[in-house]
């Protein structure tokens, strides 16, 4: 069983979101998690201590563990990701240009059918999730 797997079948069990993970090349598996009213350090202690008995009985070798919340530019890849956050800003990178560009910067309006539409600038532009090479949340700080 891989790691994506594993993640996804476990976690959301315990009320945790998998939100990314990656392991490098110097064997650290970092694993990013989230949850209706945001990460504590007791979540990721949870998620730390389940995962590692999970991944002993599965037998994924990595030499660190590290679990943390994806913060406030919170990758955004799934269509459910971006129905979540709509209204929020957030920069996406494009595979391929559409109209001429492949970086965006605006407010989400929603994703239908794995179409993600932007507003920026008093337009809107639709973005295939499929042509979607990054995205993360912009935060914004009102004072």
């Amino acid at each position: 069983m891989d790691i994506q797997s594993i993640l996804e079948k476990t976690l959301p069990g315990l009320g945790y979101e998998v939100v990314d993970f990656e392991l490098t090349a110097q064997g650290t598996l970092r694993v990013f998690i989230d949850k209706e009213g945001g990460i504590t350090v007791e979540d990721c202690a949870t998620v730390s201590n389940h995962l590692s008995r999970v991944f002993m009985v599965e037998d994924i070798d990595y030499k660190n563990l590290e679990i943390s919340s994806p913060g406030l530019d919170r990758p955004l890849k799934k269509a459910a990701d971006f129905e979540r956050f709509a209204g929020e800003q957030a920069k996406i990178k494009t595979r391929l240009p559409v109209d001429g560009q492949k970086n965006f910067i605006g407010r989400i309006e929603g994703c239908k059918d794995d179409i993600v539409r932007i507003s920026f600038d008093g337009k809107t532009v639709e973005l295939a999730l499929s042509n979607i090479d990054k995205a993360r949340l912009k935060p914004e700080f009102k004072f």
